[in-house]
């Protein structure tokens, strides 16, 4: 299995087909195992790199909490793209994906040739909203400190798989450092994304209608795309239409 040793940190990651790339990146408690339908569907015209972040799947974090955190997450994305020889890809991702896609871009411009939004959202500037969404994401850290992989058992949904992780310890790490929320940089960052983006959200999934929305609205060359009979793992829940709705975005963009 391949994987890139970054400071004792080793990445796992998968690089399928040839053509422009393209990267993405899971959502929290998920792995690259949620793309297993896109990574065929666009493998056939696209580079396709998928990887599991740190505390999921078979990346092993460092036992450090500090080691857990949106900055070295952008951190091994820009190693990810140095270890297979790619400048510029197309960047994307589900919920925390979405979100680490946006600060990737905040942080390496240069590096991306468009973005990908899956029903994800830009974080909070109302400190009071900030806290709540902190409070969820310690919740998922306690539960997955006290009862395991089990915790997915009352807390899981379509693409929160327990046989997909081999510990609960960095899954609980990175809820408190990945997942949580800090500052509204990525938020602010908004108006200056100058890259086309799509900005994709599942019909039922109620809770990032609005952030999809805001985001469409922020966002200078945004287009939304409403996936139907599909809630907040839009790819796994219809991926036809999401594919097709993905590929159609894909072939629009200006030649690399």
């Amino acid at each position: 299995m391949p994987h890139l040793d970054r400071y004792g940190v080793s990445l796992y990651y998968e690089d399928a087909g040839e053509g422009p790339p393209i990267l993405l990146s899971h959502g929290f408690s998920a792995t690259s195992r949620m793309w297993a339908d896109q990574t065929e569907a666009f493998a056939a015209s696209h580079r396709v790199v998928t990887w599991d972040m740190r505390g999921h799947g078979q990346t092993k974090g460092p036992d450090e909490q500090s080691g857990h955190s949106e900055a070295e997450t952008v951190a091994d994305m820009v190693a990810l793209l140095d270890a297979r020889g790619i400048d510029e890809a197309v960047v994307g991702g589900l919920s925390l994906g979405g979100y680490m896609s946006l600060a990737f871009y905040n942080a390496h411009p240069d590096r991306v040739r468009a973005l990908m939004l899956f029903d994800t959202g830009p974080g909070y500037r109302n400190p009071e909203a900030r806290a709540k969404w902190n409070e969820h994401a310690e919740k998922w850290a306690t539960t997955l400190e006290q009862d395991g992989l089990a915790a997915f058992e009352t807390m899981g949904t379509d693409e929160m798989r327990a046989d997909w992780h081999e510990s609960a310890d960095g899954l609980a790490k990175a809820a408190r450092g990945m997942l949580a929320q800090f500052d509204s940089a990525v938020l602010e960052s908004l108006p200056n994304i100058d890259v086309p983006t799509l900005v994709l959200v599942g019909e039922n999934d109620k809770s990032f209608i609005a952030p999809t929305d805001f985001m469409t609205k922020k966002i200078p060359n945004a287009q939304k795309v409403v996936i139907p009979d599909a809630g907040h793992a839009a790819n796994m829940h219809n991926p036809a239409d999401f594919n097709a709705a993905v590929l159609e975005f894909l072939a629009g963009l200006p030649d690399a």
